[in-house]
C-alpha cells in the first residue's frame, strides 16, 4: 500500500537493555501479520536482532526497521540498543522519529535505560512508555506507574491498565475507550471491565480526562462545567496532549504472551503524532548561512542520513528519512552535505534484514538504498537545483580507546580500508594513528563497543588483530641548566673521527619546543660542522634521558669546541653534540612531562561524592563543580591521561550507569617520583622483553 504522510508514525523503540524492545516489535509484527512466525530473542531468529553479534550475544546491537500496517496507518518501528555502549544508534533512530516508545520492565521499574532513553529522546514530539512483562513474577503496574510519575513528572498518564498480573495476567483495560481486553490462546476478545477494577479504572480515567482537557482550552471549561468529556473528545485532547508532549502516554501489557499488543497499535495510530504533524528539519541553504526548514508539505526532494552499514558481500546499505518530496529508484540525488551527485539504484523498504524493492518512498517514510558511494550517516541528500543541508545529528564522542595491532602482514594491508568501512557505519567509532607512540588506536563509547569493532574486523573483512592499553605518549625534559663537553674521538688506522663541541642546555617554557643558539666565536668549530651538532643533539632528544621518551622544551647554546683539520666530519660533529646532551643529562635535573586532559563529567547529584573522590584518588584537581539545567551536575577536572584510560568503565561502576564524560587533551606535567620510577621500570621491562 501506498501511505501519505497523515498516515505514517514512525517510532523509535528505547528503554533498559533486557526490557524487551525487540520482543514487543517482534510481537507487534506478527499481530499485524507483517511476519507470519513469531520468532524469539534467546533462538536468534526475532526480526530485528539479525545480525551474528546480536545473535551471538543476545542483545541489540545495531538499530534494526521493523514496518507494518495497522488499519489505514504504517507504524516504522525502529528497534534500538539498550546498553549504553551503542547509544549512538539511539541517537540515529530518534532524529527521524517522531514518537519515542520507551520500554521498561514492570519488576524493574524505572532503571538507568529509561531515564537515558527519556533524555535522548528529549527532541521527539512524543515520550511514551510501554511497561512490559506483565507476566513476570512481582510485576507491580501501579508501583511503576507511581516511580515513572516521580521520575518524569504529572503528565506522565495512563491509557492503559493490566487486568490481573504475573501468571494471573489475562488481559488490558483501554483508558481511552473504557473498555476491556482478554487473551486466550493468542486470541483477543472485547470484555467488561471487571467489577473489582472498576474503580481504580476510574481513577486513571479521570487523571486522564483531566490531562486531555488541558490540552484544549475549550475542553478545559467544558471539564470544570460538566465534569466530564465525551469520548470524542477525550481522544481528540489525548491526540493534542500526546502530539505536543502534555501527555506522556503509559501502556502496559506482555511482549511474550501478546498482551496488550492491538490496543497499543490502535493507540500508536490513533494518537501518535505522523510526519505531516511535525514541525518541520531545520537547516540551511547550500553554499549559504540563510536557514531554511523543510517539511512533508514542501515539494522539493530532501532526505537525512541516519544509519549506514557496511558488508563486504552486499555493499553499503544507507538508512534514511523523507523530509520532504518523494525519493526514487534509478535516479540522482545530490549529497549537500560532501557536495557530491549519488547515483541510486534500487530503492528499499526494510524489514529486519528483509528488502523489499519499492519504486518510491514517500514524505515522511523511511527506506534504504545500497552502494552510494560517498555517502555516511548524518548527510543530507536533496535536489541538486534545490539544495539544503540538515543540522547534523548529535553523536556522543568516542571515550574508550585501544591500541591495535595486525596479526600478519596480509592483516595490516586490508586492516586500513577495513577501518574505513566501518567508521563509515558508525559515526560514534574513531581510529587513528598516534603521531607520537606510532600505534594504531580504535576508540568507541566503552569496552564492549570496542570488542564488537574487533569482533567485525574478523568476522567481516577476515582481519585479525591484537590489542592493548595503548600507551601514554609521555615526554621527557629537564629543569636545570647545565654545560657539557661532547667529544667523539676515534682512531682507526688511516684517517680518524674527531669532534669536539661544548653546549650548555637549559630549560625553556612549556611548549616552547626545541631551541638551537649557535654562539661559537673565532672558528674554533667551522661553520659546516655547526648543523651537525645540532642534529645530533635532536637524534639524541629523540632517545630520551631517562626512559627513552623524547626531550622537549630545551634550549642547546654551542658556544666552543674544536676540530681537526683532517680528521673532523659532520658524523664526528654530529656524535659528538648527542654525547654532549648525553654527558649533560645528570647535571640537568632530567624529569618526566605527562599529559594532563581536561575532563567533564556529569552525574546525578547522589553520585557526585564518589565521583570527586575517584578523581582524587587518580591525581585529579577539581576545577569546579555547577548544576547542568537537566538536574545533573557537571564536574571539571584536570586529570592525568594515564589515570583516565579506563574511565568509560569505572564511571559506569561508580554511577550505575548513569554518568557520562569527554575529555580533551590540556598540557603536560612532571610526573611525581613514584610514578618516575614506575614508568622507568616499566620501561626497562619492555625493553627486556623485546630484547
Amino acid at each position: 500500500m501506498k501511505h501519505t504522510a497523515e498516515a505514517i508514525r514512525n517510532v523509535a523503540l528505547v528503554g533498559q537493555r533486557g526490557s524487551g524492545k525487540t520482543s514487543l516489535a517482534e510481537m507487534l509484527l506478527y499481530t499485524a501479520k507483517a511476519i507470519d512466525r513469531l520468532g524469539r530473542v534467546d533462538d536468534g531468529t526475532s526480526t530485528c536482532d539479525f545480525d551474528a553479534d546480536e545473535i551471538q550475544r543476545k542483545m541489540t546491537i545495531s538499530t534494526a526497521i521493523a514496518p507494518l500496517e495497522w488499519g489505514d496507518s504504517k507504524i516504522n518501528l525502529l528497534d534500538t540498543p539498550g546498553y549504553s555502549d551503542f547509544v549512538g544508534d539511539v541517537a540515529g533512530a530518534v532524529a527521524v522519529s517522531e514518537a519515542a516508545l520507551i520500554v521498561l520492565d514492570a519488576v524493574g521499574g524505572v532503571e538507568v535505560g529509561t531515564e537515558v532513553g527519556w533524555d535522548l529522546a528529549e527532541k521527539c514530539m512524543t515520550r511514551a512508555f510501554f511497561i512490559n512483562k506483565m507476566d513476570r513474577e512481582n510485576a507491580d503496574y501501579l508501583s511503576t506507574l507511581d516511580s515513572l510519575r516521580n521520575r518524569f513528572g504529572n503528565h506522565v498518564v495512563a491509557l492503559t491498565m493490566p487486568i490481573g498480573s504475573e501468571d494471573a495476567l489475562e488481559g488490558i483495560v483501554d483508558l481511552v475507550h473504557m473498555k476491556a481486553y482478554t487473551w486466550s490462546s493468542g486470541k483477543m476478545t472485547e470484555a467488561s471491565i471487571p467489577a473489582e477494577l472498576q474503580s481504580q479504572a476510574d481513577e486513571l480515567r479521570e487523571a486522564l480526562v483531566e490531562a486531555a482537557a488541558e490540552a484544549n482550552d475549550a475542553f478545559i471549561e467544558k471539564y470544570f462545567n460538566d465534569g466530564t468529556l465525551s469520548d470524542e473528545e477525550i481522544v481528540e485532547g489525548a491526540h493534542a496532549g500526546i502530539k505536543s508532549g502534555i501527555i506522556s502516554p503509559v501502556f502496559c501489557g506482555s511482549s511474550a504472551r501478546g498482551i496488550g499488543a492491538e490496543p497499543l497499535l490502535n493507540l500508536i495510530a490513533e494518537e501518535f503524532p505522523s510526519p505531516a504533524e511535525a514541525p518541520g528539519r531545520e537547516g540551511r541553504k547550500a553554499g549559504s548561512d540563510s536557514a531554511e526548514k523543510r517539511d512533508v508539505s514542501s515539494p522539493e526532494f530532501s532526505a537525512l542520513v541516519f544509519k549506514s552499514t557496511a558488508d563486504p558481500y552486499v555493499g553499503k546499505l544507507t538508512y534514511f528519512k523523507v523530509v520532504s518530496g518523494t525519493a526514487r529508484s534509478d535516479s540522482h540525488m545530490w549529497n549537500s552535505t560532501r557536495e557530491h551527485d549519488e547515483r541510486v539504484g534500487q530503492l528499499y523498504f526494510l524489514k529486519g534484514k528483509q528488502q523489499q524493492p519499492t519504486p518510491e518512498i514517500a514524505p515522511g517514510d523511511i527506506g534504504a538504498v545500497a552502494k552510494l558511494q560517498n555517502t555516511v550517516t548524518g548527510d543530507t541528500l536533496c535536489d541538486r537545483n534545490s539544495a539544503v543541508v540538515f543540522s547534523p545529528i548529535e553523536f556522543p564522542e568516542p571515550v574508550y580507546s585501544v591500541a591495535i595491532t595486525a596479526k600478519s602482514k596480509a592483516d595490516e594491508d586490508k586492516l586500513g580500508p577495513a577501518l574505513g568501512k566501518l567508521a563509515e557505519e558508525d559515526p560514534t567509532f574513531r581510529y587513528h594513528r598516534d603521531p607520537e607512540t606510532g600505534e594504531t588506536l580504535i576508540s568507541g563509547l566503552g569496552d564492549t563497543h570496542v570488542d564488537i569493532i574487533i569482533d567485525r574486523l574478523k568476522r567481516k573483512f577476515g582481519v585479525q588483530v591484537d590489542s592493548a592499553i595503548p600507551s601514554i605518549p609521555y615526554r621527557e625534559t629537564i629543569l636545570a641548566s647545565a654545560k657539557a663537553q661532547g667529544r667523539h674521538k676515534k682512531q682507526t688506522g688511516g684517517r680518524g673521527q674527531f669532534g669536539d663541541c661544548w653546549v650548555e642546555f637549559e630549560p625553556v617554557e612549556r611548549g616552547a619546543g626545541f631551541q638551537f643558539v649557535d654562539a661559537v666565536v673565532g672558528g674554533a668549530i667551522p661553520r659546516q660542522y655547526i648543523p651537525a651538532v645540532e642534529k645530533g643533539i635532536r637524534e639524541s632528544m629523540e632517545r630520551g634521558l631517562l626512559a627513552g621518551y623524547p626531550v622537549v622544551d630545551v634550549r642547546a647554546r654551542v658556544y666552543d669546541g674544536s676540530f681537526h683539520p683532517v680528521d673532523s666530519s659532520e658524523m664526528a660533529f654530529k656524535m659528538a653534540g648527542a654525547a654532549a646532551l648525553h654527558n649533560a643529562a645528570e647535571k640537568a635535573s632530567p624529569v618526566i612531562l605527562e599529559p594532563i586532559v581536561t575532563a567533564e563529567i556529569r552525574v546525578p547529584d547522589e553520585y557526585m561524592g564518589d565521583v570527586i573522590g575517584d578523581l582524587n584518588g587518580k591525581r585529579g584537581r577539581i576545577l569546579g563543580m555547577e548544576p547542568d539545567g537537566s538536574g545533573k551536575q557537571l564536574v571539571k577536572a584536570q586529570v592525568p591521561l594515564a589515570e583516565m584510560q579506563r574511565y568509560a568503565i569505572d564511571l559506569k561502576s561508580i554511577a550505575h550507569g548513569r554518568g557520562t564524560f569527554r575529555i580533551q587533551p590540556s598540557h603536560y606535567e612532571e610526573v611525581p617520583p613514584v610514578q618516575t620510577k614506575e614508568i622507568i621500570e616499566h620501561k626497562k621491562r619492555e625493553h627486556h622483553v623485546e630484547e
